[in-house]
Order: structure tokens, then C-alpha cells, then sequence
């Protein structure tokens, strides 16, 4: 299990990123006051910071090298509430030389809360 709670991450709570295999990750996220929105719904940019930081730590440990998000598209498709605890799968669906491809979604107890992909650039 890789604890990350350092930079930005570690102002909105940290989180746990956990090694299925190769290809996949899972990590979880309980939904604070602090991440919720004026419609006391999680708020977009804590949903999509932790789908970024899941997946860059992904690309991070299958490259063993350092990586910058060079793309990030969200897709919102339902809430998160208040105390609900958030579960996240990450997939690399392929690695290169110098690029790392991902994909990932996050879902409450009950629904896809979100879906996402990106590229990383392996430095």
C-alpha cells in the first residue's frame, strides 16, 4: 500500500493507493465536509485531484521514474455525499518509452461517481 499525503494531497485528507497487479490499483477516499461543494455534493476538483494523483502514482510505480500528467479527461456522472466512502479502480491500459496511458473510475456505494483517463509523461 502506498500512503500518499505529501504536497497538495496531503491538504485534502491523503490517500491510499494499493498494488493489484501490474495493470491495477485501487485506492479509497471518505468524503469530508472539507471536500464537498456549495450543493453539499463532492466537489469536481477533489474528485478529479484524487484520480490524478491515483493515477500519476500508478504511472510513478509501473515506471519507476517520476511523471507528469500531460492529459486528464473527467467524466461526472453521479455524487458523492457527505461520509460516503469512495472506492477508485486504476488501469494502465499502456506504457511506452516515455508515456503512460490510464484510465480510471471512481464509484460510491452505489453508483460510477466518476470516470477518467489520461497520459503521463515518464521523466
Amino acid at each position: 500500500m502506498n500512503e500518499i499525503s505529501t504536497g497538495f494531497i496531503e491538504h485534502i485528507g491523503g490517500l491510499e493507493l494499493k498494488k493489484i497487479d501490474e495493470k491495477n490499483y485501487s485506492f479509497s477516499s471518505v468524503v469530508k465536509e472539507i471536500h464537498l461543494n456549495t450543493a453539499k455534493i463532492t466537489h469536481g476538483g477533489y474528485l478529479s485531484t484524487i484520480a490524478d494523483t491515483a493515477m500519476g502514482t500508478a504511472a510513478h510505480i509501473i515506471s519507476n521514474k517520476r511523471c507528469v500528467t500531460i492529459s486528464l479527461e473527467i467524466k461526472f456522472i453521479s455524487a458523492g455525499l457527505l461520509n460516503q466512502k469512495l472506492s477508485g479502480k486504476v488501469k494502465v491500459q499502456k506504457k511506452t518509452n516515455s508515456l503512460v496511458f490510464m484510465t480510471c473510475k471512481i464509484f460510491n456505494s452505489e453508483n460510477v461517481v466518476i470516470t477518467a483517463s489520461g497520459v503521463w509523461k515518464i521523466l
